[in-house]
């Protein structure tokens, strides 16, 4: 009983200073000020007409053909036998997504074997592959040799030699 009585005596106590812990919040509450300051309010947008969709678009494809094609009418120009030829079927493919898989030698020609989007093409000297006019110049057991046309930093066509070099399958 006097446990209780202790315990009753006890919050009692508390009661009181809650009651001067909610004065002094109030006063407190009371001495406080808010300070916000108002927002600015945002700035009125005016849309401008796009006024150059009537002139050539930079990066068209239509205008890196017209260049292409100015370049080849040059008398010696790299480009005019090679914009006059019929082009071949793996010229459509960049040199990146072709692979060597294998040689092979019939009636003392070489034939090389390339894999590309997962079908075999036989290649030989003189056949065209890849996106910038290169033209098969050499094949070895382990690699094709190929003589390419491509634009240099001044604008001007010059000739690189590239190589595809025989991958092996890993077993």
């Amino acid at each position: 009983m006097t446990l209780l009585a202790f315990s009753a005596l006890l919050l009692a106590g508390c009661a009181a200073d809650m009651d001067e812990l909610g004065q002094w919040m109030k006063q407190e509450r009371d001495n406080a000020k808010a300070t916000i300051t108002p927002l600015v309010p945002p700035k009125k947008f005016l849309p401008q007409p796009y006024e150059a969709s009537s002139g050539v678009e930079p990066f068209s494809p239509q205008k890196l053909s017209v260049a292409i094609k100015q370049e080849a009418a040059q008398p010696n120009s790299l480009l005019t036998a090679e914009m006059n030829r019929r082009r071949e079927p793996l010229e459509s493919f960049p040199l990146d997504s072709m692979s060597m898989v294998g040689s092979i030698t019939r009636q003392n020609n070489r034939y090389a074997l390339l894999r590309v989007d997962n079908l075999l093409y036989q290649v030989k000297s003189g056949d065209y592959l890849g996106l910038n006019f290169g033209r098969v110049m050499k094949i070895s057991e382990t690699d094709i040799t190929l003589r390419e046309v491509v634009q240099d930093a001044a604008g001007e066509w010059t000739e690189r030699s590239s190589t595809l070099q025989l991958q092996e399958q890993g077993r």
